[in-house]
């Protein structure tokens, strides 16, 4: 019970970082629709989904329902929250980009790799004829399967296993769906699309991950790069074959910089979450490039995340070092909510532990450099960098972002 309050207090925590506060929540379900409706509206139409289809689908599904109940109070914020067993349900929008991905159909027999909680699948089960999904995780695909009978997601088939090997009985399939990331496709998914299917899927190294879009012609996969995210890895067979581990002691930042724009969509490579931000390509105060958030709505997401793999029982403390430049910069409505730079820990099984900053930089300033050495906790394995505005507003400009590891 102890470590349940500890984890629930952890995410209570980085949702007030994100500008969320919890409060006493009624439980009929005329009071969550009007929920669903304003996370729909604020999270995911406002974030750009535009298909009909699946933003009546993200307000009908009942999010809270698919979390304990000590977190309903967060079911409609656009975070993504523990599930168990070191699980977590992704973000509302996170869902909804997917589902609008492989642009659903009514006759659709639909592959989810990671049944999770079992939210993806039932919002996938109102615009396709069948999903059948697969989790690793024996405790968690047993609960998922449980609720998704008690609410009546009749077309939703549940299976235990190692996604990995999809399920051959039922190919094939005209779209698969994948919420963990390996390495790489594994293949017997690859034989399981149908010709002419589509196959998305988060690839790439532990921290450093990328949606890939495919579809399948004449046998072979037609290949497009979407935008960066960060999954849990695709355990069993496919991470057992991983090549490209991360070094928990030698913890680093993979383009702090922000030069690197792969597909040239004005997106920085290797963050995610991106939110309210511009790579700008000109007058930059190192190299070519810089990234500008800008918000003039209090409360409103503008930020970008990346992990990392940090081992605090070695690595004890970091220097932190960035160009900074701020416009008008002001806080939300919530003295957290204040532009800067945020660094949040986690445990092994993926609690967190604690919070680094720097900042606050409100006001205006021109461009100047940033420097602190933070303490790492001891207990460390993970950590999540969160840099923007985070709830406040102005104009803030970043470039040349180091982490050093102090001996």
């Amino acid at each position: 019970m102890q470590r349940l309050n500890i984890k629930v207090l952890s995410f209570i925590l980085l949702a007030a970082l994100l500008g969320v506060c919890p409060s006493a929540y009624s439980q009929t379900s005329e009071f969550y629709r009007g929920l669903r409706n304003e996370m729909v509206s604020r999270y995911i139409e406002g974030e750009g989904i535009k298909n009909q289809r699946v933003l009546s689908s993200m307000r009908q599904v009942p999010r809270h329902e698919f979390v304990s109940s000590n977190l309903k109070h967060l079911a409609y914020k656009d975070l993504a929250l523990p599930i168990g067993y070191k699980q977590t349900i992704s973000p509302p929008y996170i869902v909804a980009y997917m589902t609008e991905t492989i642009d659903p159909q009514p006759d659709d027999k639909v592959l989810e790799i990671g049944t999770g909680s079992g939210f993806q699948a039932a919002v996938l089960s109102g615009l396709v004829k069948d999903v059948y999904t697969i989790e690793i995780v024996e405790g968690l695909g047993k609960k998922a399967a449980v609720r998704l009978k008690k609410l009546g997601y009749d077309n939703v088939h549940t299976r235990i296993g190692d996604g990995y090997l999809g399920w051959p009985e039922e190919a094939p399939f005209d779209k698969i769906i994948v919420t963990c990331s390996p390495e790489k496709v594994p293949q017997p998914l690859i034989d399981q699309l149908k010709e002419g299917g589509t196959l998305l899927i988060p690839l790439g190294e532990r921290y450093q991950q990328v949606f890939h879009l495919f579809q399948k012609e004449n046998g072979q996969l037609k290949h497009k790069r979407l935008i960066p995210t960060l999954f849990v890895p695709m355990t069993g067979r496919s991470e057992d074959n991983r090549e490209v581990k991360p070094d928990p002691l030698h913890p680093e930042i993979v383009n702090g910089t922000f030069e690197v724009d792969a597909n040239q969509d004005q997106k920085v490579d290797n963050w995610h979450y991106q939110r309210r931000v511009e790579r700008i390509t000109k007058e930059a105060p190192e190299g070519n490039a810089y990234l500008q958030f800008e918000s003039d709505v209090r409360d409103q997401l503008s930020q970008i995340l990346q992990g990392m793999a940090i081992d605090g029982s070695k690595v004890k403390s970091l220097d932190i070092s960035l160009q900074v430049s701020y416009l008008n910069t002001a806080q939300g409505t919530k003295a957290y909510q204040k532009p800067g730079l945020i660094i949040h820990f986690y445990d092994k099984i993926r609690r967190n532990i604690g919070q680094a900053y720097l900042g606050p930089w409100m006001g205006s300033r021109e461009w100047h450099q940033v420097k602190k050495t933070i303490n790492v906790p001891p207990q460390s394995r993970e950590a999540v960098i969160q840099l923007g505005l985070n709830g406040g507003t102005g104009i803030l400009k970043v470039d040349d972002l180091k982490i050093d590891q102090i001996d």
